[in-house]
């Protein structure tokens, strides 16, 4: 009989004990906007407000589908949309050109409860290749398309093919034409890349999001590199390069030349120093960045997010396009190294 009252008196106080509600769960979502050569002295106010407004325009965007109760996935895909839609940043409306004078677009999308992710490089006819990224994800068998082969697919999703001009802007056209006078008067392809401005070897926009049930995303989306050829693709749409989300661990965007976050696998290195070795998101990050990366030449930075809402912007240029909100923090957007 004591036994009885016991257990009955223990599943009393279970039941009597206060419930946390589904509005006191951590929300959190940060983004980027490319990390280089971002200079105030470089910069005018007028553009300095632009970059600023945009930057803030995603992040509402984001996080108001986060406090609506939307998904991490849907929180990351319209914040990407936003910057994919301004002439502002290397994706989607803002991408570079090659170096024949055309736009090539890469992007990819992890979702941390699964690990599925979806992916599609070089496509030239997608006006937001975030959103083919996910239906690669959601409504096909494989990981990553690529080229015609991704165009395809996505016109038996009846998603709409775009010019490939309409990705021309008169500032991308500049620095080919500087980037090729360079390029034109080196003797291979490897001192070519490397006479190249830190800025034209980079730039890329990413989301990463921790919904209301406890999931994490991670996208990434860009036009490239200046005057790239022979079809080069970089780390924005290799899962575990420039994107990984694993609620294990944590979530994952990068930013920077992305042959470096290719060879180190930096986005699944982060997340692994999270779940093996108990580091904080911003301790792997700052060990991946600016102590593995750095010393070999790996120029660029990382958005971070885990399952408990615990955000880590970090870069080892002079500057990153950036902002973050959670539960518990104010949106906050910066730029240059402050």
């Amino acid at each position: 009989m004591k036994k009885i009252l016991s257990l009955a008196s223990m599943l009393g106080s279970l039941l009597a004990a206060p419930v946390m509600a589904a509005d006191e769960l951590p929300l959190a979502i940060a983004i980027h906007g490319g990390a280089g050569t971002i200079e105030k002295s470089n910069m005018t106010p007028a553009r300095e407000k632009a970059y600023r407004d945009k930057l803030e325009e995603a992040l509402e965007r984001g996080y108001g589908i986060l406090e609506e109760g939307g998904s991490s996935l849907d929180a990351v895909t319209a914040a990407i949309n936003v910057l994919e839609n301004s002439p502002l940043f290397n994706a989607g409306r803002g991408a570079v050109y090659t170096y024949n004078g055309t736009h090539e677009l890469d992007a990819s999308l992890m979702d941390g409860r699964t690990r599925q992710a979806g992916a599609v490089a070089g496509v030239t006819r997608i006006g937001n290749p975030i959103d083919l990224a996910r239906l690669v994800m959601e409504k096909s068998p494989f990981v990553m398309l690529a080229g015609e082969g991704a165009e395809e697919f996505a016109r038996t999703q009846g998603m709409a093919m775009v010019d490939n001009r309409i990705f021309d802007t008169e500032q991308r056209r500049q620095q080919l034409q500087r980037a090729k006078e360079r390029l034109d008067r080196e003797a291979n392809d490897q001192a070519a890349v490397d006479a190249l401005p830190v800025p034209y070897r980079m730039g890329t926009v990413g989301a990463v999001a921790l919904d209301r049930d406890g999931n994490i995303a991670a996208g990434t989306s860009t036009g490239g590199m200046t005057a790239k050829r022979y079809g080069r693709i970089g780390d924005s749409p290799v899962i575990g390069a420039g994107t990984f989300a694993d609620n294990d661990s944590c979530a994952v965007s990068a930013t920077g030349h992305g042959e470096y976050f290719i060879r180190f696998n930096v986005a699944a290195d982060i997340c692994a120093r999270v779940q093996y070795q108990d580091k904080t998101v911003r301790e792997a990050a700052e060990e991946v960045i600016n102590g593995v990366l750095k010393p070999v030449g790996g120029t660029g930075g990382v958005i971070v997010l885990d399952a408990r809402g615990d955000v880590a912007l970090v870069f080892n240029t002079a500057g990153m396009y950036r902002g973050s909100r959670t539960s518990s923090q104010a949106a906050s957007v910066a730029i240059f190294g402050e």
